[in-house]
């Protein structure tokens, strides 16, 4: 099989972070393919590049060509949660869910948290890996009380996970868990939150990995500035 990953921006698609980590921390090949985020307006040139490919027009995207989409061109599957289930059913030997079924439905409960709840976080600390804005985390906490809600949460999740797995990741081991938290590791780095020293252990574990770390080296070498990603300034 031979798989194409369509993405975003590596310094602000944070969607996209997630399946190309897993892919890279887990070893299986693929082909990147960036689609640059210039608008995402109806006829901006990122929706037109996903046109007839992502039927929702939005990244990330795999493309497996050994297998057909009923009208013959290679299987697309969209969506992270998709994504990950995918590639752990087509790769059962990397065990990339943990293994004990008890564990393996509350990795999948956590990610499908990730994928649904945290908004307020997620909007007022939008990703950016390259840029360090400790002096917004501070004022998001302090004036967001729903971003503030949604660390705590976030601590108290990380805690139990920890706690129960001995770390040093989630689950213990590399895990689809952790794909879907890097992204959230990034935004902590870049707003400078403070955390108690496990939860700070984890965040030094997960952005040490290979995968993330390739990724975060991409993002810092993409120098390209998209006003419309920076709420927070107006250059690099």
């Amino acid at each position: 099989m031979a798989y194409t990953l369509l993405i975003g921006n590596k310094n602000y698609s944070s969607w996209s972070m997630r399946p190309w980590v897993l892919m890279k921390q887990a070893g299986i090949a693929f082909t990147e393919r960036m689609v640059r985020f210039d608008s995402f307006a109806p006829h901006s040139s990122f929706k037109q590049s996903l046109s007839g490919i992502s039927p929702t027009g939005k990244v990330p995207v795999l493309l497996d060509d050994s297998q057909a989409s009923p009208d013959g061109s290679p299987l697309a599957v969209w969506d992270t949660l998709a994504i990950s289930e995918y590639l752990a059913e087509q790769h059962p030997e990397l065990a990339l869910w943990p293994q004990a079924p008890a564990a393996r439905a509350l990795a999948r409960s956590v990610c499908a948290e990730m994928h649904s709840g945290f908004g307020a976080l997620r909007t007022h600390f939008p990703m950016n890996i390259e840029a360090s804005l400790p002096h917004i985390g501070e004022l998001v906490l302090r004036e967001q009380p729903h971003a503030a809600a949604d660390l705590e949460r976030l601590k108290a999740l990380w805690s139990g996970l920890l706690a129960a797995s001995g770390g040093p990741l989630l689950f213990g081991a590399f895990s689809i868990a952790d794909a879907y938290f890097a992204p959230m590791v990034m935004r902590l780095r870049t707003y400078g939150i403070r955390l108690p020293s496990h939860l700070a252990a984890y965040v030094h574990a997960a952005s040490h990995l290979p995968g993330v770390q390739a990724w975060m080296h991409d993002a810092l070498h993409e120098a390209d500035f998209l006003d419309f990603e920076e709420p927070y300034r107006q250059g690099r």
